[in-house]
């Protein structure tokens, strides 16, 4: 087993988790089944000594996972390479012990389990060097999957703080924008919406902390609707559709929702010189937060590029949403046949944010 321990955790896989526990139980199932169905075996299997040897290889599986557990934070002192040989050699000791005892129990019950043309000492050698073999090849299966799921998860998180990181450039230039056009013709207004703009960027940015719920979420994205709405006037209309009762205390992860609201304003209400309306709805659906953004929009022309900044928000969203909830939560969007452009975004309920690496 090699490579570094990773800073302020025991580098020794915890057996203590079922997930873990079954992995070992299924590779002795699998070492017995193999010795079953192997070439050459002396054919005197038979359903009771498959039974047998099927429990005797779970119970020296788990005596030995109940101590590498035990033991996991003091082995997890010494360096890698010496710490995975106690306890691989501990492995050995258990299973040493274990099958001298179930030999001589089984010798004394006279229920001819152990073949009889196998002694006490090669039954014992050889079953101590299968468990031996099994814990570490289970063992370092398990290092080298924590190792990678340990990257995969540092690789999402930083993929998201980058992506995060660029969409509050993005909302603080655009809603700059939206306040400059006030600036001379009416420097009271604009100087309320610097301050709403204060105000909501502190609610965005939460003092450092990581996450965000539901109703944070709809208050951002109604202080952002609110400047937008001192600029374009009566040509940006709003319809919240909220579908009570709703999780209000859910958690998100931060700026969910407001950039779809930008989107749907500056690729859709802003380019339409009559204006239109941009519906907002929540609701559930089974164990499913669904939140809907649609806005007028002319189904793009035949070769037509697609709007980099709005794909880019959404791959945004899409991906954190991802990374803090899993495969289910997720974000779709399509133009639709009555002219608008949906997106939705799926959050499973009940779900608590994924940890933030440090």
């Amino acid at each position: 087993m090699q490579g570094a321990p990773r800073h302020g955790e025991p580098w020794l896989p915890d057996l203590c988790r079922l997930p873990r526990l079954a992995t070992l139980f299924g590779v002795a199932e699998l070492v017995v089944l193999v010795l079953l169905l192997a070439p050459g075996s002396d054919g005197g299997w038979t359903l009771e000594r498959f039974v047998s040897a099927s429990a005797f290889a779970l119970w020296l599986s788990l005596t030995i996972a109940v101590l590498l557990c035990a033991g996991r934070r003091v082995l997890s002192r010494l360096p890698v390479a010496l710490g995975a040989l106690a306890a691989v050699g501990g492995a050995f000791a258990i299973a040493l012990l274990g099958a001298a005892m179930v030999h001589q129990l089984d010798r004394s019950l006279g229920q001819g389990l152990v073949p009889a043309v196998v002694g006490l000492l090669p039954w014992a050698l050889g079953s101590a060097a299968i468990a031996a073999l099994i814990t570490a090849v289970v063992l370092r299966y398990l290092y080298v999957l924590e190792g990678w799921q340990a990257q995969v998860r540092a690789s999402a998180q930083a993929q998201a703080d980058a992506l995060q990181a660029r969409i509050r450039p993005h909302f603080l230039f655009n809603s700059l924008n939206a306040i400059v056009g006030l600036v001379r013709r009416d420097p009271v207004v604009a100087e309320q919406a610097l301050l709403d703009l204060s105000d909501l960027f502190r609610a965005a940015l939460g003092a450092g902390e990581p996450g965000s719920d539901l109703r944070g979420e709809v208050h951002l994205a109604e202080r952002y609707l609110a400047i937008e709405g001192l600029r374009l006037g009566p040509r940006l209309r709003v319809e919240w559709r909220r579908e009570e009762p709703l999780p209000w205390d859910a958690p998100l992860p931060r700026l969910v929702l407001q950039p779809l609201v930008e989107n749907a304003v500056l690729h859709g209400i802003s380019r339409l010189a009559q204006g239109g309306t941009v519906e907002i709805s929540l609701r559930v659906d089974g164990d499913l937060l669904r939140i809907a953004v649609a806005n007028p929009a002319p189904q793009p022309r035949a070769g037509e590029p697609p709007r980099e900044g709005a794909r880019h928000a959404q791959r945004s969203i899409g991906d954190r949403l991802a990374h803090a909830f899993g495969p289910r939560a997720g974000l779709s969007a399509a133009h639709a046949d009555d002219g608008y452009y949906r997106c939705e975004l799926r959050i499973p309920t009940g779900v608590a944010l994924a940890p933030r690496t440090q």
